[in-house]
């Protein structure tokens, strides 16, 4: 029998803005989470939990974009707010989890959790869980909108201003792909897709998902962690199916179950590694009667140890 886990030390931060979406509303996805009880819900599986409140940055523009980018200002401000405030949290031993807010927000989260691991000598796994691959560039996508480009920018590829965040540069990128799993996928732009591949990005799209099994997949997204690793989730709410989850702003169809997640996550969970965590693009404009953000509640539960019976960790 394993030792009994010690509960985490877990901080929210809010990051309310929808400044690098095509489609307002995601700014109102912290408050969705906590009035989904997302707190209460953590402490009663023994977390200790500090709500931060919410950040504050720049409002959004709603203007077209500029050279490729739109609202590029205003999203490097926001992700340095992000940036210092997950730093922070990481710097104090505490579990942040960042309550977004749109996607562009991860280059600011992840580049702190890359930070803290370069500063401690520690490996960083991501797991980004997703209906979209976000590897796009102002010279791949037409819209400009930075929530389709965290992955690009984190792997290098993106504005200096964006790159840099976190001390990291075009030459030492803030991630490394070989760092990356996605998990999901199902849309991706036509010329994103050759510059997925050109990166060896891992991706385990939908398709691998309905062809082995979810349990096979995170077995080998899992695959080689061990106690000197980070593991950080990038939790893309649109990465659930919207027929279960229709409060996101790019709903895709053909996404995991209800079940496939819950076990996306127990998996997770089993590992006892999990050590950050971001929650994405939560729109309750479009939610019903805040079903999307009761459901993410529930599977974040599911990250901190939630089970019908008691499980030992691998």
């Amino acid at each position: 029998m394993s030792e009994p886990a010690i509960a985490p030390r877990v901080s929210l931060i809010g990051a309310p803005t929808d400044i690098g979406a095509g489609m307002r509303g995601a700014s109102m996805g912290p408050e969705a989470l906590r009035v989904a009880r997302l707190g209460p819900a953590l402490a009663g599986h023994g977390v200790d939990v500090a709500d931060r409140g919410n950040l504050a940055g720049p409002p959004n523009p709603w203007l077209p974009p500029v050279e490729g980018h739109r609202h590029l200002a205003e999203v490097v401000a926001w992700n340095r707010l992000v940036h210092d405030a997950v730093f922070a949290e990481l710097r104090a031993a505490r579990l942040p989890i960042l309550l977004g807010g749109d996607h562009s927000l991860a280059v600011g989260s992840i580049s702190a959790v890359a930070r803290h691991c370069r500063d401690a000598g520690r490996k960083l796994r991501v797991l980004w869980l997703d209906a979209h691959a976000d590897f796009n560039t102002s010279a791949l996508t037409p819209s400009g909108n930075l929530h389709g480009m965290p992955v690009a920018c984190l792997c290098g590829h993106g504005p200096r201003e964006l790159v840099e965040i976190g001390g990291f540069g075009t030459g030492t990128p803030i991630l490394q792909p070989k760092a990356i799993r996605q998990i999901g996928i199902r849309s991706v732009d036509a010329g994103e897709k050759r510059f997925v591949q050109a990166a060896g990005l891992e991706v385990f799209d939908m398709r691998y998902i309905d062809e082995k099994g979810m349990r096979e997949t995170m077995e080998l997204a899992l695959a080689t962690l061990d106690a000197n690793t980070h593991l950080h989730v990038s939790f893309d709410v649109d990465f659930l199916d919207p027929e279960i989850a229709p409060g996101v702003g790019t709903t895709v169809p053909g996404g995991p179950s209800y079940r496939e997640a819950q076990l996306c996550m127990e998996m997770i969970a089993d590992t006892g590694r999990l050590a950050s965590l971001d929650v994405m693009e939560l729109n309750p404009a479009l939610d019903v009667r805040n079903k999307t953000a009761v459901l993410a509640v529930d599977l974040i539960e599911s990250l901190f140890g939630k089970s019908t019976l008691m499980r030992d960790r691998r």
